[in-house]
């Protein structure tokens, strides 16, 4: 029996928006773990690939949704969301902006002193070295940089931080950044 378009654009459709649907789901709640983000961003070329073999097999039909005023709104409303949301100067800049503040504040804590990152963290040097060494990090004096000390415990940096700063709290009723 030979295979036609139809009896496999569906079911790829089908398979790829489950991918999708699952993994969009997760980076919606930030849940970024193992392959989540890799998955979506890639496999979502399968959901492309079959909306496209899905439609041709199904042309006839689709085209008569163009006739359809309820259809042509849905797919209007699309299209306007679509463009819109490709417009650069729409997008939440004061969060990129945190979030590029961030990551330019982790990359000068990696290249300093766990002498200095104490005083960011408001904590003696010595509290630092103790933690560090109750998560398993061999520390040997509180002038070693943060990069120093994860290379030669076989870890990133970032994982370091985690542990330094990673459970620092905004006191007894948590963060209150959310507050505002």
């Amino acid at each position: 029996m030979k295979a036609n378009i139809r009896s496999w654009a569906t079911p790829l459709v089908t398979g790829a928006l489950l991918i999708s649907a699952v993994t969009g789901v997760f980076l919606f709640f930030e849940f970024e773990k193992g392959l989540v983000k890799p998955v979506h961003e890639w496999l979502g070329w399968l959901l492309v690939a079959g909306v496209v073999f899905h439609v041709i097999a199904n042309w006839k039909a689709f085209t008569g949704y163009f006739s359809k005023k309820l259809a042509m709104s849905i797919i209007g409303l699309c299209a306007v969301v679509t463009v819109v949301s490709a417009m650069p100067f729409l997008g939440d800049k004061e969060h990129e902006n945190g979030k590029r503040v961030a990551r330019a504040s982790a990359k000068m804590l990696e290249s300093s002193s766990l002498e200095t990152v104490a005083l960011v963290v408001k904590q003696q040097p010595d509290e630092l070295m103790a933690k560090l060494r109750n998560n398993g990090f061999a520390v040997d004096a509180p002038s070693q940089t943060i990069a120093g000390i994860a290379s030669a415990n076989g870890k990133s940096p970032s994982e370091l931080l985690g542990a330094l700063i990673g459970k620092q709290g905004g006191g007894e009723h948590g963060d209150d950044d959310d507050d505002h």
